[in-house]
């Protein structure tokens, strides 16, 4: 049997940062009150001459290097965003026309917040099932654009940015095999669709928080070890836990909750902010580039929020 793996991951910030100080010059806020609440202290910000597509495709550049792959090895483009401003052509298609790719299929998936996680599960059912040699897949949303800078319970919590990772395929078969991509476990809550929203004209950033962070910290362990079940590992096995980085005081007590005690927890919303479709990607190409987790360490995956979406699976470090 076909599985697949993690190659290569690559992760790209704006160079602007933005502190909780600089916030409290734009609303009534102070680095205290944003540190108690979210644990956020800096978050990067794009210019207005940086889309979501070129964020992405700089996310991208560095896993293809870092795989030592050209453009051409890729046959497969899926991009996870909500804040693409354009419709046509897709984000996907101006990373491949960015990167000079010959004739990659191209797809957006708009699942906000678990969007990396639902891609990365695409694009695994992809090459599984031989309709994809080799697929990039990459989360990326620019935040700031559909952020209300006038309201201080949101605009505190955004960031921009964007991490990709180069999925391929490997014999499970073959002893010793190669880092995996282990089943996805992936849902929706239907009835809490308005709990995190992008809407309006323009779109508008806005969430009910008290409701997400209820069922994160009461539905979200069952869900992570229903996960890690799937991929035949128990959470005390687990050498990383990289949750959507929404908030500090949601991440924290997770592990603990999920059993993964032996876990390096993944808390780059300290200093990116919460990034959407960007969040988990980023959080674990720099855990990976900075050497914290070991190549075929297994790490557990989970998206969630927006839709109300969520989506998990359990990774090897490439």
């Amino acid at each position: 049997m076909t599985g697949t793996r993690i190659a290569a991951l690559g992760h790209y910030q704006p160079a602007k940062v933005l502190t909780n100080h600089d916030l409290a010059e734009l609303v009534d806020t102070d680095d205290a009150w944003i540190t108690s609440r979210v644990g956020i202290r800096t978050r990067h910000i794009g210019g207005p001459d940086e889309p979501v597509d070129e964020l992405a495709a700089h996310a991208a550049g560095k896993a293809l290097a870092t795989a030592g792959l050209t453009p051409d090895d890729i046959d497969l483009v899926l991009v996870a965003t909500s804040t693409a401003i354009d419709r046509s052509p897709n984000t996907a298609a101006r990373v491949a026309a960015r990167l000079g790719m010959a004739s990659p299929a191209t797809m957006d998936l708009n699942v906000v917040c678990a969007g990396f996680t639902h891609a990365l599960a695409t694009a695994d059912h992809a090459v599984r099932a031989g309709g994809s040699r080799r697929a990039l897949v990459i989360g990326a949303d620019k935040m700031s654009d559909v952020a209300d800078w006038t309201d201080r319970t949101t605009c505190v919590l955004v960031g921009d940015g964007a991490g990709a990772a180069i999925v391929e395929a490997v014999d499970d078969e073959v002893p010793g095999a190669a880092p995996g991509i282990g089943p996805v476990l992936w849902g929706s809550v239907p009835e809490m669709g308005h709990a995190v929203r992008i809407e309006g004209t323009p779109p508008r950033f806005a969430q009910e928080g008290q409701s997400v962070y209820r069922w994160a910290t009461q539905q979200l362990p069952a869900l992570a070890r229903q996960t890690c079940e799937r991929s035949g590992i128990s959470p005390e096995e687990l050498a990383g836990v990289v949750l959507h980085q929404a908030n500090l005081r949601i991440i924290e007590p997770l592990a603990a909750k999920i059993g993964a005690v032996n876990a390096i927890v993944a808390r780059d919303v300290v200093d990116s902010g919460n990034t959407s479709a960007a969040s988990i990607p980023l959080a674990l190409a720099k855990l990976v580039e900075r050497g914290e987790l070991a190549s075929g360490a297994p790490v557990l995956l989970f998206g969630f929020g927006g839709n109300l979406s969520y989506a998990g699976q359990v990774v090897r470090v490439p």
